[in-house]
Formats: C-alpha cells, sequence, structure tokens
C-alpha cells in the first residue's frame, strides 16, 4: 500500500512562488511515478507535470513550462513542485500522485495513477 501525503498549499501573490511537497510511504519515489495535477471547481482534473520513477524523464503542461519545476529527494523519499511566476490561473487544489506499475510512458492522465494525496489549495491572488 503505498501513501502519498502533501504539504499545505497556501496564498502567494500573483507573480510570487511557492514550493509543494509530496512524501511518499509504503514504497520509494525510486519505484514511482509521481505526478502533479491540479483541478478548480466545476473543472476536469488537469495534469501538470510528473516524473519517472527513474528520474529519466520530466513532463510539464505547456501552461506551466518555463515556470514550474518538479525535482525528488530520494533520502526523504519526497518530490517537489516549485512554482515561480505565479498566475492567477494556477490557483487551483493541486495533487500530488502516485504509480507503480511502471506504464511504458509517463503518466500524464488522472486515471493511469493508483495513490492520491488529500490535495491543497494554492491561492493566488492579484
Amino acid at each position: 500500500q503505498v501513501r502519498v501525503l502533501q504539504s499545505e498549499g497556501g496564498l502567494v501573490q500573483a507573480g510570487g512562488s511557492l514550493r509543494l511537497s509530496c512524501t511518499a510511504s509504503g514504497r520509494t519515489v525510486t519505484m514511482l511515478d509521481m505526478g502533479w495535477f491540479r483541478q478548480v471547481p466545476g473543472k476536469e482534473r488537469e495534469f501538470v507535470g510528473a516524473i519517472r520513477w527513474n528520474g529519466g524523464k520530466i513532463e510539464y503542461a505547456d501552461s506551466v513550462k518555463g515556470r514550474f519545476t518538479i525535482s525528488r529527494d530520494i533520502v526523504q523519499n519526497t518530490v517537489y513542485l516549485q512554482m515561480n511566476n505565479l498566475l492567477s490561473e494556477d490557483a487551483a487544489a493541486y495533487y500530488c500522485a502516485a504509480d507503480w506499475r511502471r506504464s511504458v510512458v509517463l503518466p500524464t492522465k488522472p486515471d493511469q495513477y493508483e495513490y492520491w494525496g488529500q490535495g491543497t489549495q494554492v491561492t493566488v491572488s492579484s
């Protein structure tokens, strides 16, 4: 059983930065594809980015490329989402997800992930 625990989000001004963390238990992050998603009320959960279990591939949604960075700390068994130059449209509930099945390609869709964090709210003020 894999558990995924997310850090708290927060309120940040537009143009500011925030880092979210996601700690896995039950398996090491070196065995897990880890993804970040976000969702606003009334819309589907949206892919933000993901990192392959071996760290060999990282993908981002076009909307966050150049502003968001995914990294991981193997010792802490934690994956991070560094969000810079935040825009009002980045405000959402952010979710971390994990999957151990090692699909052929890096998962980018919610239904490709088996384990989910509790979600955390990111609010961007203008």
